[in-house]
């Protein structure tokens, strides 16, 4: 009988492997050797489709950010009477569900977009549904950057999982204020997610009183 054929090395297939690596073990454990160990191939067949490690590192970050929700800012699109709050709540919860599950790609998205297609998609969809709502140009821009800033950040690690699960790790001589930090860690989505969205209602809540602070500021002073 004939041996099966192995399926053809593709862009795709390289980005998932090195995206399940970097999952798995880190950035650190991604390497072009164990890379085609993984596919079953030669180290120089992954030059054929990037050039180098990085170019894939760059590759696995725009699939994290190709899962992002963007169809909320079709609404937030359509003028200044659109809920571009509304728009970015439902966008920073998505951007965040994305790298809740890829946390360790985070450090490769922090350096911006560069010219990653679906990071760009991300960033002109922001910017977009702002200015279209009304905000200048340079606010638009600081509010992305802003949303960049808060999402990227939660991402980076767990706050309650920064605790021991030890009531002893805490003397209430040296930090008489946490007597209770011990049961963070079981308590971490609550913790994390509940940090997550307070944060972001202060966010919002602070850009909606300076929204309508411009709308009552006359356009040549604005």
């Amino acid at each position: 009988m004939a041996r099966p054929r192995k399926p053809l090395l593709s862009r795709e297939r390289i980005v998932e492997a090195a995206g399940a690596l970097v999952d798995a073990e880190g950035l650190e454990a991604l390497s072009t050797r164990r890379l085609a160990a993984a596919l079953g191939v030669s180290g120089p067949s992954l030059y054929n489709h990037f050039r180098t490690k990085d170019a894939i590192l760059e590759a696995v970050a725009d699939a994290v950010s190709a899962r992002v929700d963007l169809s909320m800012f079709d609404g937030a699109r359509a003028g200044a009477d659109a809920d571009w709050r509304g728009a970015l709540h439902a966008w920073a919860h998505s951007y965040r569900d994305a790298l809740a599950d890829h946390p360790n790609i985070v450090p490769v998205l922090a350096r911006g977009p560069g010219r990653r297609p679906a990071g760009l998609r991300l960033a002109d969809a922001v910017f977009g549904a702002m200015t279209a709502a009304g905000w200048p140009p340079a606010h638009a821009t600081r509010i992305g950057a802003l949303m960049r800033y808060f999402i990227l950040g939660s991402a980076v690690g767990s706050f309650a999982r920064g605790f021991v699960d030890d009531e002893t790790a805490y003397d209430p001589a040296d930090y008489p204020h946490l007597g209770q930090a011990h049961l963070l860690a079981d308590r971490q989505r609550e913790v994390d997610e509940g940090a997550f969205e307070t944060g972001l209602t202060a966010l919002l809540d602070g850009l909606s009183l300076q929204y309508e602070n411009l709308r009552r500021t006359p356009p040549d002073t604005a």
